[in-house]
C-alpha cells in the first residue's frame, strides 16, 4: 500500500464530474489541484434534494486515473510536454457506493464537494455505527482502522470467514492469526461476555511455523518501526488497532508421537523441545469412538465398500464395549507363528489373544473377512459381501497402517491413554494448535476429521457454552468440490450448524473453487489474498467487483481484500507483523536461553 493521503480532513478534494453518468451506487469525480486520491480512499459526498433535505454518500475509490484534455492523439503528449500544445490534465477517480444516508437513493449532483472520510465519517462509510461489537481487521491505506462486525463472526447474525489465495505469497495463515490475536485481545470478547470462555483449534499442516505463537518475535519491533517510517503513519501499526505487542496465551501444543514402540512416548518434532505434548489414540478408542470411516477419505465412493466399513465399524464398537483396557482381546483368533513374531501379540491369563497395535487389529479383521472357516470367513462379519470388496478393504488398511500406527495404539498404560488423550478444551487453555505436517496425508484427514467430529458431538451435547475458533488450511483437500468422505460432511455439517453450536470455521485454501460450494457460501466474512487471475475469474470471486478481481493478482504479503456483509463492497487492509514468532530463528534470545535452560532441567530430572 501506499502512504497516506496528504489533504487535510477537512478539505475538498474534488468536485463530482458533470462529464461522467453519476448514479446512487457509483459516480466519478475531478480530483481538485494539489489533492491527492489514490485506491481505496474512502470518501464522503452531501448533496441536496430538492426540498433541501441533506443527502449524504459514502463510498470507496476503486479506480483513478489522468489524462490531457484539449488534445485529440496519443503522440500530442510531446508536443503537450514541449509546450507547443495547449492541454489540462484531467485527474479523475471513481467511487463505489458503500452507504446512502438516509436511503434516498438520488444521484449526487454535477459539483458536489467531495471529501475524505474520517472520524465519524468514516464510521458510517464502514457502517461501524451500526455494529454492536467490532474488533479491528487490519488498517486502510491511510492508517484509519477496518472494523469488523464480530455478531457476523461469532454466530449471532453469521459465521464462519473464510480466506484465499496464493500459497506463500497470499499469507493466509498469518491474517488468521492476526484475526484471532484481535479477537483475543481486542477487548471485543469481553464486551460480549466471551472473554473466559472462548477458545482457538489451529491446525498446523505445514512446517512447524505455529509452534511458537507463545514465543515473542524478536523482529517485530523493527519490522514494525520500519513500516511506519515507510508509511509515514502517526503511530505504530498495533498502536493504531489497539492491539498489544504479545504472542499468544494460554497456548497448548500437540503433536504425533514418533514411530516405534516403547513406553516413553515423545512428540514428533525438531525445532522445538520444551513444551509440546504427544497425543495418541488407544486401540479401545478408536473402536468405541468408531473411527474407522476417518481412516477411508474416500470410503464413500463406493456403495459397497462404504457397506462394509459400515459393518466393521460396529462389530468392532461391540467387541470393545465393557472394558476400559486401551487394548482389545479377542478369544477367536489363534493367529499362526509368523503372524505372532510380526505383530508382536501376546496372551493374557485366560489365553485371549491380546491386540495391542494397528497393525495386529489389521491382521485379526483379515483373518475374520478373508482366512476363518477355510476361506470363507465369519458370515456374521462378511454378510454376503463379495470377496473383491473384502479384500479392497484390507489392502486400504495395509496402505495406510504404516501412518497410523504410530497415532492409535494399544500398547499403553491406563495412565499413558488417559494422559497423552487430545483434550482440545482443557481447562485453562484458550489456543489448542494441532501439528500435522509431518503425518501422510490419509493420517492428516484421520486427525482432522476425528478432532472435528468429537468437537462437534460435544457441542451438540452440551450446547453453546462456548465459542470454539477452528483454523484449518487446504480445505480443498479436506471438503473437495467433487465426491463425498466422513470428514468433508463434519465440515459441512460445522459450516451449516456450527455457528448455532459456537463452532466458527476459519478456513483458507488456494483456490475456492475447488472447495465445496456450501462451505465457502456460508462464510460471512470473505478474505481475499494474491490470487491466481484465471482463478479470480471463477464465480466464487464475483463478491470482488471486476477492478478488485484484476488487483488480486498483484496484491503483496500483508494486504488483503475483506468484504463482511455490513460493507457492500470489499476494503483493502495491511496487517503488523506477527507479533509472535513463526519459526526458531525468531524467538527472542532471553526467551530460547530459558527454554534451553528448563529443558536441560526436565533432563535432569529438576
Amino acid at each position: 500500500m501506499t502512504g497516506p493521503s496528504v489533504s487535510g480532513p477537512d478539505e475538498r478534494i474534488g468536485m463530482v464530474l458533470g462529464t461522467e453518468d453519476a448514479t446512487p451506487v457509483t459516480f466519478w469525480f475531478a480530483v481538485s489541484p494539489g489533492a491527492s486520491v489514490q485506491l481505496d480512499d474512502l470518501v464522503v459526498v452531501r448533496t441536496q434534494k430538492p426540498n433541501g433535505q441533506p443527502v449524504h454518500f459514502y463510498g470507496i475509490v476503486d479506480h483513478v486515473r489522468t489524462r490531457h484534455e484539449g488534445v485529440t492523439f496519443d503522440s500530442d503528449v510531446a508536443d503537450v510536454v514541449a509546450g507547443l500544445l495547449p492541454a489540462s490534465v484531467s485527474y479523475a477517480a471513481r467511487v463505489l457506493v458503500t452507504r446512502v444516508d438516509p436511503e434516498d437513493f438520488i444521484p449526487p449532483q454535477p459539483g458536489d464537494e467531495v471529501r475524505h472520510a474520517r472520524g465519524a465519517d468514516l464510521r458510517l462509510a464502514l457502517s461501524a455505527d451500526k455494529m454492536k461489537r467490532s474488533f479491528p481487521g487490519g488498517l486502510l491505506a491511510d492508517g484509519q482502522v477496518l472494523p469488523i462486525n464480530y455478531q457476523f463472526v461469532n454466530g449471532e447474525q453469521g459465521g464462519h470467514i473464510n480466506i484465499s489465495g496464493i500459497s506463500g505469497v497470499a499469507t493466509k495463515t498469518s491474517y488468521a492469526l492476526f484475526l484471532l490475536h484481535s479477537i483475543f485481545r481486542s477487548g471485543v470478547l469481553d464486551a460480549c461476555g466471551e472473554g473466559h470462555r472462548t477458545r482457538a483449534l489451529i491446525f498446523n499442516v505445514k512446517g512447524e511455523d505455529l509452534l511458537f505463537l507463545d514465543k515473542p518475535n524478536r523482529e517485530v519491533t523493527q519490522r514494525e518501526a520500519d513500516t511506519q517510517a515507510a508509511k509515514g503513519l502517526p503511530a505504530g501499526r498495533y498502536d493504531l488497532l489497539g492491539l498489544p505487542v504479545e504472542p499468544f496465551r494460554d497456548v497448548q501444543f500437540l503433536a504425533p508421537p514418533k514411530g516405534g514402540a516403547g513406553d516413553v512416548i515423545v512428540p514428533d518434532v525438531e525445532q522445538r523441545s520444551q513444551g509440546v505434548t504427544p497425543f495418541v489414540f488407544s486401540l479401545r478408542e478408536f473402536c468405541v469412538r468408531r473411527m474407522l470411516p476417518y481412516v477411508f477419505p474416500d470410503g464413500n465412493a463406493s456403495l459397497n465398500l462404504g457397506f462394509v466399513i459400515g459393518n466393521i465399524e460396529e462389530k468392532l464398537a461391540r467387541l470393545a464395549a465393557g472394558d476400559d483396557a486401551p487394548y482389545l482381546t479377542v478369544e477367536d483368533w489363534q493367529p499362526d507363528t509368523e503372524v505372532l513374531l510380526s505383530e508382536n501379540l501376546r496372551f493374557d491369563e485366560m489365553g485371549k489373544t491380546r491386540i495391542e497395535t494397528f497393525g495386529a487389529l489389521v491382521s485379526y479383521l483379515e483373518y475374520k473377512l478373508l482366512e476363518q472357516n477355510d476361506g470363507e470367513g465369519d458370515s456374521k462379519w462378511v454378510l454376503k459381501q463379495n470377496g473383491g470388496t473384502l479384500r479392497a478393504f484390507i489392502r486400504r488398511l495395509r496402505g495406510v497402517q504404516k501412518h497410523l500406527s504410530p497415532l492409535v495404539r494399544g500398547d499403553l498404560t491406563p495412565a499413558q491413554a488417559a494422559k497423552y488423550r487430545p483434550d482440545l478444551l482443557r481447562q485453562g487453555v484458550q489456543t489448542s494448535v494441532v501439528d500435522i505436517h509431518k503425518l501422510g496425508a490419509y493420517a492428516q484427514s484421520f486427525v482432522v476429521g476425528v478432532l472435528l467430529r468429537d468437537l462437534f458431538e460435544h457441542k451438540e451435547r452440551y450446547g453453546r457454552q462456548d465459542t470454539v475458533f477452528v483454523v484449518l488450511d487446504e480445505l480443498n483437500k479436506y471438503a473437495p468440490r467433487e465426491g463425498d468422505s466422513p470428514i468433508k460432511d463434519v465440515l459441512l455439517d460445522i459450516a451449516e450448524r456450527g455457528r448455532s453450536l459456537g463452532i466458527i470455521l476459519i478456513g483458507a485454501q488456494q483456490t475456492a473453487s475447488e472447495v465445496e460450494r456450501r462451505i465457502v457460501s456460508n462464510a460471512a466474512i470473505r478474505v481475499v489474498g494474491r490470487l491466481d487471475l484465471a482463478e479470480a475469474e471463477r464465480p466464487e470471486y464475483r463478491f470482488l467487483p471486476q477492478s478488485f478481481r484484476a488487483r488480486a493478482g498483484i496484491l503483496q504479503p500483508g494486504t488483503m481484500l475483506v468484504s463482511q456483509p455490513d460493507v457492500p463492497n470489499p476494503v483493502l487492509v495491511g496487517y503488523p507483523f506477527p507479533a509472535w514468532a513463526t519459526r526458531r530463528d525468531e524467538v527472542a534470545e532471553s526467551v530460547t536461553v530459558q527454554e534451553t535452560e528448563d529443558t536441560g532441567k526436565d533432563w535432569l530430572g529438576l
